[in-house]
């Protein structure tokens, strides 16, 4: 049973208005976001009509500020960001749909601006606006909105499309726009530059299931190049033109051999298995496997197997990742597997060779092997430390100090070095060669 002093909202309901009023007036004291909130909740409170007043002034005042948003601000922002969306497509939506949908292609037409000017490394922020795309053609719909006035409307938004914000808007406003509306949408959208093999112009044929006009968007030149050809044969292959689909990706590979993308492969892979040809399917993705130690292709190769050669298949493969040429491609394969074990093993056989540059593949899979392998995990730790020392990197020293800290922890569960440098003598010879680095040993000893 909940403790009467957790934090929920049960029991905060028992605290009183008066009291939450208190509280709340307390907390947002210096917190804008807060206040902001509070206030909206208000609006909402008083009547539709204030809500509206309310969200349009603080989308003016966002459309107005010029800046920038930092990656400690980012959460803040956010959640302002999701508070007036959840307003337009909540109670405002209910009782003004045509009000609401005239504030959503407000909020959207804000996303150029608000994305210039904001860190969004995650990719949360040009999320918030990818949603709100997705309920347009609902609420537009709702609102009952004349289907050539919409589509003006989304012409002015994808030609402010700098971060591919809007892809998916003419998907979303098929139902809404109709044939009528989107022929309006193409029109405009020529009218304002756009050309065949454009995006824009892309999603209006695949919108209107005119596949031999989305076909006529492409050349000659462009079908050559494989991951180009895998998008038109992927469309293609779901208007059920899977031969065709088949032709335009063999011809990419003989125009430009050697040059092959996992997108080529992929839809390669779907058009033989829609033509029933899945012997060679399933060849076709073991040999990218093989290239590439892909685990979803050999996974996917395997579960249409039968009993037990998926077994024997299994143990082919793994033996392939300790064995590719690129150790890298092999422990991060070994260790997504997962067979920790065998990646333990594969770190200790390259000993001293690993590469510290490779963070990405060194740090996942030190994390995942030091409960069992501390050894194997310190291995791939080093590296890591002795290229920011070596190179210099002054921005990866606190992730350097934090990795030798790491080491310290897993040595004291280390009992047989394997000829390696125990962890004492590595910390010497890393001063004996990079004493001077004093804003790395100053990390250290915090």
């Amino acid at each position: 049973m909940a403790s009467k002093r957790t934090l929920n909202a049960k029991n905060l309901e028992m605290l009183g208005a008066a009291a939450l009023a208190e509280l709340l007036m307390e907390v947002s004291s210096g917190q804008a976001v807060i206040q902001r909130r509070l206030r909206l909740a208000l609006a909402a409170a008083e009547g539709v009509d204030a809500a509206i007043q309310e969200v349009r002034k603080r989308l003016a005042a966002i459309a107005r500020s010029s800046t920038y948003v930092e990656s400690g601000k980012r959460k803040a922002f956010l959640v302002d960001l999701e508070a007036q969306l959840q307003a337009i497509t909540g109670p405002i939506a209910a009782a003004e749909p045509r009000q609401a949908c005239d504030l959503l292609l407000r909020f959207l037409e804000l996303s150029d601006g608000v994305l210039a000017r904001s860190c969004d490394s995650t990719g949360a922020v040009i999320g918030v606006f990818e949603r709100a795309v997705g309920q347009l053609g609902p609420l537009a719909q709702a609102a009952q909105l004349e289907p050539d006035s919409l589509a003006e409307q989304a012409a002015e938004l994808l030609a402010e499309n700098s971060y591919d914000q809007f892809d998916a808007l003419v998907p979303a406003l098929r139902d809404v726009l109709g044939d009528s509306g989107l022929n309006v949408l193409d029109s405009h959208c020529r009218n304002r530059g756009a050309r065949d093999g454009s995006g824009v112009l892309l999603q209006i044929a695949v919108a209107r299931g005119d596949v031999d006009g989305y076909l006529a968007h492409f050349t000659a030149d462009d079908l050559r190049w494989p991951t180009t050809a895998a998008t038109v044969a992927s469309y293609l292959l779901s208007a059920g033109r899977a031969k065709q689909a088949l032709e335009i990706l063999d011809g990419a590979a003989r125009e430009t051999p050697g040059v092959i993308s996992v997108e080529w492969h992929d839809s390669r892979i779907a058009v033989l298995e829609a033509l029933d040809r899945h012997s060679e399917a399933q060849q076709l993705r073991w040999q990218w496997f093989s290239q590439t130690l892909s685990i979803p292709h050999v996974r996917a190769y395997l579960k249409r197997l039968n009993d037990f050669e998926d077994v024997e298949a299994e143990e082919r493969a793994l033996l392939l990742a300790e064995q590719h040429p690129v150790s890298l491609l092999g422990l991060q394969a070994l260790v997504e597997w997962p067979a920790l074990g065998r990646a333990a093993q594969h770190v200790l056989a390259h000993g001293d060779t690993w590469d510290g540059n490779a963070y990405g593949i060194h740090s996942a899979a030190a994390e995942r092997l030091g409960a069992a392998y501390p050894l194997a995990a310190s291995l791939l730790l080093r590296p890591m430390v002795f290229f920011a020392l070596r190179m210099g990197r002054t921005k990866r020293y606190r992730y350097a100090a934090e990795h030798l800290r790491s080491c310290e922890q897993l040595a004291a569960r280390i009992d047989d070095w394997q000829g390696h440098l125990t962890h004492a003598a590595y910390v010497e010879r890393l001063y004996d060669n990079f004493g001077l680095k004093w804003a790395f040993w100053t990390l250290v000893e915090r």
